[in-house]
């Protein structure tokens, strides 16, 4: 049996601020896993990816770039497996992950999506949407100011002319939600998913009933999230409200799964043995 040749593309350091060396280490990670199963795993850069150095029919990556999205794009057209799906990173573009989800039916703040050369003082006061987040709409998250919070309208209207002047030509606003921030990784199609509030020092225990029932409420809210994006691999942030129920504020594209990569990885690769099995 011909041995199965994989792809390994790492994330371009510009689009992992503070998380280069988990990036890396994940991948590596997975990759490991993929040889102990017979692969023939071999690793580039996006920069080599792009430029064409890449051969192997089956593709893993934590491409962000442009022209690498793109290339991921036009080679799962041509049939080739890719995980994860160039269109499923396209639509974790904030402007887009919010039609999505909210289109969706999938809970997620009440927000706009605005030309950063609008003025946006009155609209948001109409709305009554004082504090709020403001996310660059147009691309992936390079730097940690493409995502700022402020406190009124007019802070609001500031921040907007600040990504305008950075080049953004679009962005997101959305309504500031209060409750516990909760993390959460996942593996679509597997049995793993791992989630905790970082903000808390005691360990989650699913004895504890209201654990119980958010771990149940947040596997389907995330699982059904990652189907309408189109990921297999994924992590994000909610804010569950003091009556427990769940907002999706953040949804990614394979992240780092710093607190959980050993295990997450072991089911990463379960992952994509069983797509290139039903890929074939």
């Amino acid at each position: 049996m011909a041995t199965t040749k994989i792809a390994a593309i790492m994330r371009a350091g510009v689009f992992s601020p503070n998380h280069i060396g988990n990036d890396a280490t994940i991948l590596n990670t997975v990759a490991e896993q993929l040889r102990k199963r017979g692969c023939e795993v071999r690793t580039y850069s996006e920069e080599q990816f792009c430029s064409g150095a890449v051969e192997e029919p089956i593709i893993i990556n934590m491409c962000r770039e442009r022209r690498s999205t793109e290339r991921l794009q036009q080679l799962e057209d041509a049939g080739q497996l890719v995980i994860n799906s160039g269109y499923g990173i396209e639509n974790c573009i904030r402007e887009r992950q919010a039609r999505i989800l909210l289109g969706s039916n999938i809970p997620y703040p009440q927000s706009i999506i605005v030309d950063t050369d609008e003025v946006v003082k009155t609209r948001l006061q109409k709305l009554g949407m004082s504090q709020c987040w403001i996310k660059r709409g147009d691309y992936h998250t390079q730097h940690a100011e493409d995502v700022s919070y402020v406190r009124t309208p007019a802070e609001a209207q500031d921040v907007l002319q600040e990504y305008f002047l950075r080049g953004f030509k679009r962005a997101v606003i959305s309504r500031h939600l209060t409750g516990k921030l909760v993390k959460f990784y996942g593996v679509a199609g597997t049995p793993f998913f791992h989630w905790f509030r970082p903000y808390e020092a005691d360990p989650l225990t699913m004895r504890d009933e209201q654990n119980r029932r958010t771990d149940e409420a947040l596997k389907e809210l995330c699982r059904n999230a990652a189907r309408e994006l189109n990921l297999i691999v994924y992590g994000g942030e909610c804010i569950q409200a003091d009556d427990g129920s769940l907002s999706i504020i953040d949804f990614n594209d394979w992240p780092s799964f710093a607190p959980c990569r050993t295990e997450a990885a072991t089911y990463i690769a379960k992952a994509v043995m069983a797509a290139i099995k039903s890929h074939r």
